[in-house]
């Protein structure tokens, strides 16, 4: 009778472990993704490169200007969508110009610690002699990353005047997603 419950007995263990070691691996817990970046976890920048310098003197033809954002964090984390850029302008009448998106579908890009990013602002210049009521110049840009509140102050350090279409509604100067 001792063997027979024996036997029971070790069968059942060789069953248990048979079934524990037939877990399917998408059972296993998943990798989470990482997280958003957040404002703190970045810094940001104009690129200010020789290829990256909008051709602000010029008027004939659109041009682009590119933001950085650097993750600073010590983690991994992802940017998605649109910063949200507002432009200050030098001359008293230009005020603050809230700039419109492209229709470009966005892309969710992954940064590593160090890892750093870009878009670009489509700008359509003027020429200097434009009259003032139809020109912004730009002095500040306060950038904010996609999904947060709190903003970067950029300084515009390329000069030269945009055609004022803060009220257009296919503006000739808006923004592309991140990583575009």
């Amino acid at each position: 009778m001792k063997s027979t419950l024996t036997s029971v007995a070790l069968a059942a263990v060789v069953v248990a472990a048979t079934a524990v070691a037939a877990v399917p691996a998408s059972a296993a817990p998943a990798k989470t993704a990482p997280a958003r970046c957040h404002t703190a976890d970045l810094k940001a920048g104009f690129a200010l490169g020789d290829d990256a310098k909008p051709e602000m003197g010029q008027s004939e033809k659109q041009t682009q200007a590119s933001i950085w954002f650097t993750n600073r964090s010590n983690r991994t984390c992802t940017l998605s969508g649109f910063a949200g850029v507002d432009m200050i302008g030098a001359q008293k009448t230009d005020g603050t110009w809230s700039l419109a998106r492209s229709s470009k579908a966005p892309v969710t890009m992954t940064l590593e610690q160090g890892d750093t990013v870009d878009f670009s602002i489509t700008l359509l210049p003027v020429a200097a002699s434009t009259p003032q009521k139809e020109k912004f110049v730009p002095a500040k840009f306060l950038v904010t990353p996609p999904n947060e509140t709190e903003h970067f102050t950029l300084s515009w350090p390329f000069g030269g005047q945009i055609l004022k279409q803060d009220a257009a509604t296919h503006p000739g100067t808006y923004l592309n997603p991140i990583g575009m």
